[in-house]
């Protein structure tokens, strides 16, 4: 069975701002890019630490610890020092809530 987790209701997530969840001991941060939803793994590929606390440029987290850039809809790595996409994670609303989960396992 698909294992969703409840994030925050999508009227408490502004655009430009985000919430962290852990699901399954991951630490998922869900943002509101432009009215729409984007779920990646608050993990920098160069440092393993995290991306959350870095500048938010659009849809661009720059990473608070070296300057590596992604891009939050996709999780491309835009910069160095990263070169590894982070992990991106299927969202949807219900009822108006948000919710996120980790669909690597499935």
């Amino acid at each position: 069975m698909v294992h969703w987790t409840d994030v925050a209701r999508a009227s408490e997530l502004a655009p430009g701002e985000y919430r962290i969840v852990d699901v399954d001991d991951v630490l998922i941060a869900v943002f509101n890019i432009d009215g729409e939803f984007y779920a990646i793994e608050d993990n920098c590929t160069h440092d393993h630490l995290c991306l959350t606390g870095g500048e938010i440029e659009g849809d661009v987290i720059v990473c608070p610890h070296h300057g590596a850039r992604f891009n939050i809809r996709t999780g491309e790595a835009l910069t160095a020092p990263a070169y590894e996409e982070v992990p991106t994670f299927p969202v949807q609303i219900v009822d108006g809530m948000i919710q996120v989960r980790d669909d690597r396992w499935d």
